[in-house]
């Protein structure tokens, strides 16, 4: 491989200042602290309101994004969630009723009552209606135990 095809002016060209000033500005190393994940934070904050990233901004931006995720998933424990909480939880955001639920997936009225009451588990049936229906993953189904 010919090293001009892997420099950054081949891959960004005239944007090429672009990234490097974000890599001065803070540098995308892995994070350690809280006060990393705070300035990380901010400035993915700041890249998220502009209207136009360039390409070596957006790179930037999936780069530093994996970092702070990174960081969470080893830093900050969650705890499971089940089915009842996660349904509803998807109720409230989409501000629908049990009602819209049924209907838009497919569903009858009764079967959503008794999934948030906790008198009926989801199959996988279900699951898939409710995943297309809400716009999820499946797997955002997928409980422990």
């Amino acid at each position: 491989m010919n090293q001009d095809t892997t420099s950054m002016r081949a891959v960004y060209g005239r944007h090429e200042n672009r990234y490097l000033e974000l890599v001065r500005r803070f540098p995308l190393r892995p994070l350690r602290t809280d006060a990393d994940l705070d300035a990380a934070v901010a400035v993915i904050d700041e890249l998220i309101d502009r209207a136009d990233l360039a390409a070596p901004e957006q790179d930037y931006l999936d780069v530093l994004s994996d970092l702070v995720e990174a960081y969470e998933d080893a830093t900050i424990p969650m705890a499971p969630v089940g089915e009842v909480e996660l349904l509803r939880f998807l109720i409230e955001s989409k501000g629908v009723t049990q009602a819209q639920v049924a209907g838009g997936a497919g569903l009858a009225v009764s079967t959503v009552s008794e999934l948030l009451s906790g008198k009926r588990k989801l199959n996988r049936g279900q699951i898939g209606k409710l995943a297309r229906y809400f716009k999820v993953s499946p797997g955002a189904f997928a409980f422990p135990g």
